[in-house]
């Protein structure tokens, strides 16, 4: 099972960055497995976006509020009342944290201590999930998995903010977390895809967008190996641990939520399969361009989740680029027509995962 559904009814959940593609597909499964969502995001990130293609304002109660002001966060955390958190907002871009790199790490350090002090101080947070990346790591370059225990670390700023929000994670955990009833964990995931995504600078936004307009992408690095997977993947890991943690299992610190290894697969395959898929070829072409550094390996042991969690995969790098391209060829062609539409496209793709 990949969640217990009868757990989340009536919940509530106070979810950060639930207006970001990753937070918006985590807003639509919990509402409909009958959870109550108190979103806090301190804006909608793109445009257009999923949050509002879906109209999810109107099925959460919005907070328009910054994870770096931590009176605002703790005062609106009080009045909700959680049960469970799960802290999503960062500025995830590695690209922009070079641009950015002050405000990167304001957002994604120092929001993750106010996330992880406000808990501290709310005693009806149970089981709290502080999602962060596969990114967090010290590159080492190699053929193998990271694993949980390996050092974090990071080469660029947006890298070396999450492997830092670890580090806050971890010493959260021994100072004031061990020994109580509150049970905090962080999950690491890989390059996720799925319909709704319209970040800047992602393989399959700018992929889906050259098609669109008649060019080719322009790909840095077509040999980089990533740990792709579709998005209610590595959400499903967030809701098992949150689960667990709520009903005190022993899930204290972080996890990993990749693909099988068979999986993780170059940019170029990605690209060439949504063109396949889309019914176009010859989609990319080698940018040439000098850019900032980027990992050329990327690759996560999951052996942790599988034996601990019981957590494995659905889908294959292939069914998760397919789901995705479907979505975008759906949406891109008319056949959403209403944020209903999208909504419900959303839940068909959940549907069909769950059945896996």
């Amino acid at each position: 099972m990949v969640t217990n559904l009868d757990f989340w009814e009536g919940k509530k959940v106070f979810l950060t960055g639930h207006t970001g593609f990753k937070g918006s597909w985590m807003t639509i499964w919990l509402k409909e497995m009958g959870a109550q969502v108190i979103g806090y995001s301190v804006d909608i990130p793109t445009n257009p976006s999923l949050f509002e293609e879906a109209d999810l304002v109107d099925k959460v109660h919005h907070i328009k509020g910054d994870v770096t002001d931590f009176e605002f966060l703790l005062n609106s955390i009080k009045e909700a009342d959680p049960d469970v958190l799960i802290h999503m907002a960062a500025q995830p871009l590695v690209r922009l944290s070079y641009e950015i790199p002050r405000e990167t790490y304001e957002t994604n350090v120092m929001g993750t201590v106010n996330v992880l002090e406000a808990v501290r101080h709310i005693a009806s947070i149970k089981s709290t999930v502080i999602v962060t990346t596969d990114k967090c790591y010290e590159n080492r370059e190699w053929e193998y998995g990271y694993r949980e225990i390996d050092p974090m670390g990071g080469y660029d700023p947006y890298s070396n903010s999450k492997g830092a929000a670890e580090l806050v994670v971890s010493a959260y955990n021994n100072s004031f977390f061990k020994g109580t009833d509150q049970v905090v964990c962080s999950a690491r995931a890989g390059n996720v895809i799925g319909g709704g995504d319209w970040a800047l600078d992602r393989l399959v936004p700018d992929v889906i967008q050259s098609i669109k307009s008649g060019d080719k992408v322009k790909i840095r690095n077509p040999k980089a190996i990533r740990p792709w997977q579709h998005v209610l993947e590595p959400l499903s890991g967030y809701l098992l641990l949150a689960e667990k943690a709520y009903v005190k299992e022993e899930v204290r610190g972080g996890w990993n939520f990749g693909p099988s290894d068979e999986d993780a697969q170059n940019v170029q395959w990605v690209a060439e399969k949504i063109g396949e898929v889309w019914g176009e070829k010859d989609v990319w072409i080698k940018d040439g361009d000098e850019h900032p550094h980027e990992a050329n390996y990327l690759k996560l042991d999951i052996s942790k989740a599988r034996m601990n969690l019981k957590w494995t995969p659905k889908w294959s790098a292939s069914k998760a680029v397919e789901t995705t391209t479907k979505w975008y060829k759906d949406f891109y062609t008319g056949t959403l027509k209403t944020p209903d539409d999208v909504y419900q496209r959303c839940v068909t793709d959940l549907n069909e995962y769950l059945s896996k």
